[in-house]
């Protein structure tokens, strides 16, 4: 039996008639930018957070940057986030001219380990990135104290919590901003990249519009700028798309929820650590990740029983050539370190059956038994 780590194609297969209709209707009104989509969508992706504002933009990465750039980061700022996280977290930071922070992660969620920030805030530090991984929110009252008695910004990382919470609350609603990614392996994903910021300040809301469409007023003379910005806008057809899926969002994230829980019956007395969940946490799953010692023999046997598995992340940022510039050297941060020998993500998707994950956890209990 195949298992694939997630299935696209059913899922489009489940909506072809609706996408098939979107695009029409984007050729037929022939207004590929700034029009009814993206406004729908960015009104529908806010409601659905709980925040006033959503900008839509061109990615995930993109978010991430032209929030930093709205929030005044530049060369000589320093900015804290995790090494256990995808790259762009902080090339987001580098590209800008300003220095990624590291601060090692909680063993237990993979996120921030709010308890090793301040001995990183320097006169330097203008603000905190964390990531609220796989599906989890960070502990946003800690960090949120912490900002506000150094006079920090948060930018939540929110790539992979589409409607994740954290005490009753949506993330992307506790700090600055929160960045989202439409990437098409998301929870909520498009056809390609798109990316959504959100926020509560009405002053950044339009400084974030203005910095993602080359600095273009959102009020006032078309070519009499105020300020400079690139061309991060989200296009429509992407927007299209995104309307036919989101409204299943809400549904789409229970199913994940209750794989999870057959996941947990079902590998409760196995050799793995199984995702820890915080109390008062509600965990989207965007990944199902285990811990093993053995993790790459694990790897190994389920793609040999064609089951699909992911490791995020092999290496973390502080250890890769492309960071060697900060000075870090191996037994940093141990806890990241670990953890990425030890991580292995299983399928998780909402389109997952029941007999694929009895096959799954068959293969899981079949390797412990070798």
């Amino acid at each position: 039996m195949k298992v694939p780590i997630l299935d696209l194609k059913s899922q489009y297969m489940s909506f072809k008639e609706e996408i098939l209709k979107s695009f029409l209707d984007v050729f037929e009104n022939t207004r590929f930018i700034k029009n009814k989509s993206v406004k729908s969508l960015e009104e529908n992706f806010a409601a659905m957070h709980n925040v006033k504002h959503a900008i839509a933009v061109s990615s995930g990465t993109t978010a991430l940057y032209v929030s930093l750039m709205a929030l005044g980061i530049k060369a000589g700022d320093e900015v804290i986030t995790t090494p256990f996280t995808f790259i762009a977290t902080a090339n987001v930071i580098h590209e800008l001219g300003a220095k990624p922070v590291f601060v090692d992660i909680d063993s237990d969620t993979f996120n921030i380990d709010f308890n090793k920030i301040e001995g990183k805030i320097t006169s330097k530090t203008k603000a905190i990135i964390p990531v609220h991984l796989f599906g989890q929110a960070a502990d946003m009252d800690p960090i949120m104290e912490i900002a506000n008695k150094y006079d920090l910004y948060v930018v939540e990382d929110a790539a992979q919590a589409h409607i994740s919470e954290y005490k009753g609350k949506r993330v992307g609603a506790f700090g600055d901003v929160g960045c989202f990614s439409l990437f098409p392996g998301k929870n909520l994903g498009a056809f390609g990249d798109g990316g959504i910021v959100t926020t509560n300040d009405d002053y950044l809301a339009g400084l974030i519009r203005e910095k993602s469409n080359n600095g273009i007023p959102v009020n006032g003379p078309k070519y009499l700028n105020q300020t400079t910005g690139l061309n991060f806008r989200l296009n429509e057809l992407t927007a299209a798309i995104m309307l036919t899926y989101i409204n299943s969002l809400e549904e789409w994230t229970k199913k994940r929820n209750q794989n999870a829980e057959k996941y947990r019956e079902f590998l409760k007395n196995v050799d793995v650590s199984l995702p820890e969940v915080r109390e008062g946490n509600y965990h989207v799953y965007h990944q199902f990740t285990l811990k093993s010692k053995r993790r790459d023999e694990l790897k190994e046997f389920l793609t040999k029983n064609e089951i699909d598995s992911s490791v995020f992340y092999p290496v973390p940022l502080h250890l890769l050539p492309a960071y060697k510039h900060l000075g870090h050297k191996e037994g940093d941060f141990p806890i990241s370190e670990m953890l990425a020998k030890e991580v292995i993500s299983i399928p998780i998707g909402p389109n997952l059956t029941q007999d694929q994950i009895v096959f799954v956890c068959d293969k899981i209990k079949e390797f412990y038994s070798l």
